[in-house]
């Protein structure tokens, strides 16, 4: 279906790959967010790690003007709310004791991805206010004809909330991680900063592997040998076996197999060995763009002390500081990435319900939610062990 608003031509993708590769990136690529890459997209897709057989049904939004991809909202319909580390389940109860209909509704995000970023893509040459508006009144009636229950978007950019909150969004704030590069010269100085306790724990954490002879390697592009990512898949199903009814797998090894094709050159691997063998022991994988790192997965072949730290921890902050990157996103996770030197951040999911009174109770309640995530963020960064006023900064 196409719409003419204004003069522009609104349409509906029910799938990536049918829009062109070159126009897509070129709106999303400049963001430096890999996450809405078509390259991305399009692998979650035809991986089928999304798809409607999975919950996620496709449903990108469009906006053209003299035949010109201008615009476009990465979206998909969806009748749960599986894989999107928005743990909603709160509201869909609240919806279900009013009568009212919380599926299916519509999200924009990239799926599995809880990893900050998201807003509609826009050409840097549209007027940006003009194309969100009619994104935002298309969804309107999108939602509204359609009998949907909402519209979401997950994770996004903070800098996007203000806008969106002026077209019918109320922000839901959620805790994150993040770590921050201070124009540290190398790992050293980055550890100089962290109190005696936790220092000497790091030294030791590292000193243990290096006398039980693990060897840490960064690798990145066309440096990963290719079953590398066949590795990585092993580790990220075995993983999430440990967790069982608290397992995130989510992605196919067919997803994983793409990603040595298409996205090699935005893909960082920490690799461990031990001293007498070439093969990994353990792998974690990241993606980067631009001055930014997000950690997605990890495992290891053999359980060694302390190499979860090393991998997730300490190698890719070290590997940041030599490279530029200017932020880490970790990931989602417990206190212990406070304990290592992650300040919690708030981070945003933006609402809009179609029925005016479940549109009315989110916003009253959603105050007091955020107060309280407020007080969890503050509580998780009073753990932070950064040098006190009292103890001299030296090693």
């Amino acid at each position: 279906m196409t719409d003419i608003l204004d003069g522009y031509e609104i349409s509906w993708a029910p799938s990536i790959t049918d829009v062109d590769r070159g126009e897509w990136n070129k709106l999303a690529q400049p963001m430096h967010f890999p996450f809405l890459e078509w390259d991305w997209l399009r692998m979650v897709e035809e991986s089928k790690s999304a798809s409607p057989e999975t919950g996620w049904l496709p449903a990108h939004l469009l906006v053209r003007f003299d035949g010109r991809l201008v615009g476009a909202a990465p979206l998909y319909v969806r009748d749960q709310s599986e894989g999107e580390f928005i743990f909603d389940r709160v509201w869909a109860e609240v919806a279900q004791k009013g009568g009212i209909a919380y599926y299916p509704k519509v999200v924009g995000m990239s799926p599995f991805t809880p990893a900050t970023g998201y807003k509609f893509l826009v050409s840097p040459d549209a007027p940006t206010g003009k194309i969100v508006g009619l994104i935002c009144h298309t969804l309107d009636r999108f939602c509204s004809v359609n009998e949907l229950g909402s519209c979401a978007f997950n994770f996004v950019d903070a800098d996007w909330v203000d806008e969106m909150e002026s077209y019918g969004y109320a922000a839901w704030r959620h805790q994150g991680y993040v770590w921050t590069n201070n124009d540290y010269r190398n790992f050293e100085h980055w550890l100089s900063t962290l109190n005696s306790n936790r220092r000497k724990t790091v030294r030791r954490e590292r000193k243990t592997l290096r006398r039980d002879n693990v060897r840490i390697e960064a690798l990145t592009g066309y440096d990963i040998p290719d079953h590398y990512f066949s590795k990585m898949y092993q580790c990220y199903e075995s993983t999430n076996d440990k967790f069982g009814v608290w397992s995130c797998k989510y992605l196919n090894e067919t997803f994983f197999d793409e990603l040595k094709k298409y996205m090699r050159e935005n893909i960082l691997f920490i690799v461990a060995y031990t001293e007498d063998s070439d093969e990994p022991i353990a792998l974690s994988m990241y993606v980067f763009s631009g001055d930014k790192l997000w950690g997605r997965y990890w495992g290891c072949f053999e359980e060694v002390r302390f190499l979860h730290f090393e991998l997730c921890y300490y190698a890719p902050i070290e590997w940041a500081i030599a490279n530029g990157i200017s932020t880490y996103d970790p990931g989602m996770g417990g206190e212990h990435k406070a304990r290592r030197g992650f300040f919690s951040t708030p981070c945003y999911s933006l609402h809009k319900f179609t029925d005016a009174s479940m549109d009315l109770t989110f916003k009253t309640y959603i105050l007091e939610v955020n107060s309280l995530e407020n007080g969890y963020i503050s509580e998780m960064n009073a753990l932070m062990p950064f040098v006190s006023k009292e103890e001299p900064d030296e090693i």
